[in-house]
């Protein structure tokens, strides 16, 4: 595996490719870095395909502008752009996770030339209305904590989770992870919490995630802190006004969906299942795959049914 650097104007941008063939570039959600995808890296790599794994703006190796206004959803669907054009003569295939499933979603829309096909993990695609999640989740958990509205306030977050990373790491993880009880991760707790308030620091850690694995996310957010990951949940009120000609936009490429079993996102809006209908604003849907027993990690907690599931969606292509 190699690591390249692609530049978006002032941004470089750090991407482990591996392979030779059509590009798949896959982008990582919060807190996490292209690592998030090696289980994914040489298992496509070896079925001719060039594959592509970057750390999104703000993490690992790549730049972290400070500006909340460099953390919009046009701003890194650029950034995927230009490295499709850099690594796959302007072409690809998108697989995005957690935040990097509305980039890949949103780069279809803003970038449509340059995707070929589009699938997401863990977020299905939910066509842009008048308010941003933020300003609805503000009505929605009224008197209550939630992670979107907490991370808003610039310091506060980021002092939270950077007094002790390892462990700050660990309780997110395994909080959304499907050894963990039940939506743990939109559990109530009071509007003053913090995020990390009554969440368990498990030891050890559930398999899926070694102490070696962990080493690599806790060095990369030393090294990084989380003020750019942080910034681009509170960049979703710049998104309203940017993006505003994509509302009720469908996905036109062909799109599939993978979602862990037990993952608190399902029940982000109190009584609605997110994944019921995740193909309802895809005009060319080839299905959901729902992968029992695990939660919000779905590719790093069941790699070969991920991997399973993504097979069966190129291999419609």
């Amino acid at each position: 595996m190699d690591f390249v650097t692609v530049r978006n104007g002032d941004v470089a941008l750090n991407v482990a490719v591996e392979g030779a063939g059509p590009l798949i570039l896959c982008v990582h959600g919060w807190p996490e870095l292209w690592y998030s995808w090696r289980h994914q890296i040489g298992h496509f790599s070896a079925r001719g395909y060039k594959v592509g794994a970057l750390d999104a703006r703000g993490y690992g190796g790549s730049s972290k502008p400070p500006a909340v206004a460099a953390y919009t959803m046009a701003k890194l669907s650029g950034d995927l752009a230009a490295v499709i054009d850099a690594l796959g003569g302007g072409r690809a295939i998108l697989f995005g996770h957690d935040w990097g499933a509305p980039i890949v979603w949103n780069t279809a829309l803003l970038h449509p030339e340059k995707v070929v096909a589009v699938a997401g993990l863990s977020v299905p695609y939910l066509p842009r209305g008048d308010v941003s999640l933020v300003t609805a989740a503000r009505a929605i958990y009224a008197g209550r904590f939630f992670y979107q509205v907490y991370f808003q306030a610039e310091g506060v977050a980021e002092a939270e989770l950077e007094a002790d990373i390892p462990a700050a790491l660990r309780k997110i993880y395994f909080a959304l992870s499907g050894g963990a009880p039940l939506d743990k991760w939109i559990e109530v707790k009071p509007e003053g919490a913090r995020l990390l308030d009554g969440m368990e620091d498990p030891k050890p850690f559930p398999a899926w995630l070694s102490e070696a694995d962990l080493a690599v996310y806790a060095d990369a957010f030393r090294a990084g802190g989380f003020r750019g990951p942080l910034n681009r949940y509170r960049a979703q009120e710049l998104d309203v006004a940017e993006n505003a000609h994509l509302a009720g936009k469908s996905i036109a490429q062909p799109a599939a969906f993978i979602g862990g079993e037990r993952d608190a996102v399902r029940h982000f809006i109190p009584g609605t299942d997110l994944y019921a209908a995740a193909g309802a604003a895809c005009a060319d849907f080839r299905g959901s795959t729902i992968v029992r027993g695990v939660g919000h990690w779905v590719q790093q907690e069941a790699p070969d049914e991920t991997n399973a599931a993504l097979d069966a969606f190129l291999a419609g292509l």
